[in-house]
């Protein structure tokens, strides 16, 4: 009950502001008003439903499986994990493959894909390529808790990266590739990236769970923005 109150209450703010200006700024009735009801009420039980999924499920198993990779004393498969991880989530998120197919969509109208055929092949290399940068972003942050680097080096060094990257890339990828920064980092890649984090940063002793075990998601962010502009190089 609480969590649906909660997330009622995150909804206000949205309902509130869709409404002032339908019917104070654009002074217009609200179409298909029932619908609008419905699906209003359909994403409140969504919402609540997968905020208490994240609280009962994903993030406890997050910090378990980082308690018991420590425990285990393995770099190997801790690494191989968090690569996997990455991966794993990232090709799973609904937003970068409804990305990744209107880019598809967009470079065919473009020139750039000459038959439907490849419209399937463009979107799940694309996605290939997004999902294999962050496999190897979460791996990085990984070793940058274990061994204690500082986030702002990574960080500095992602965006340089960006910023070379984007000087030779073409013109008609760079705004899908900053906007696959974005996507990767949602729904379902978020929750068991930042439990990974703070579970290991909380099993390590000399890390701080609050100064090490947050970050990772920065790094996931960045890498994604710079293989999709090499894809865009290459395709």
């Amino acid at each position: 009950m609480n969590n649906l109150l909660n997330s009622a209450k995150d909804l206000v703010p949205i309902v509130l502001v869709i409404g002032f200006f339908q019917l104070v700024v654009l002074q217009q009735h609200i179409p298909n008003f029932t619908d609008i009801i419905i699906g209003t009420g359909f994403v409140l039980l969504g919402l609540t439903l997968f905020v208490y999924g994240l609280n009962l499920g994903l993030f406890p198993i997050g910090e378990a499986l980082a308690f018991a990779f420590v425990k285990k004393g393995s770099l190997i498969w801790l690494l191989i994990f968090a690569f996997a991880l990455g991966f794993g989530t990232t090709m799973a998120e609904p937003a970068l493959i409804a990305v990744a197919n209107e880019a598809a969509n967009v470079a065919q109208l473009g020139g750039l894909i000459e038959n439907k055929a490849d419209l399937h092949t463009y979107a799940q290399t694309l996605r290939y390529f997004v999902a294999t940068s962050a496999g190897l972003a979460v791996l990085l942050g990984v070793l940058r808790i274990i061994k204690g680097w500082p986030l702002t080096y990574l960080i500095t060094g992602g965006y340089l990266l960006v910023i070379i990257t984007t000087a030779f890339a073409p013109d008609n990828i760079i705004g899908i590739a900053y906007d696959s920064g974005g996507v990767t980092t949602s729904t379902i890649t978020v929750p068991l990236i930042t439990a990974l984090g703070v579970g290991l940063a909380s099993s390590i002793r000399g890390r701080s769970p609050m100064i090490d075990g947050f970050g990772m998601i920065a790094i996931t962010a960045l890498l994604p923005i710079v293989a999709v502009m090499i894809f865009g190089m290459l395709w």
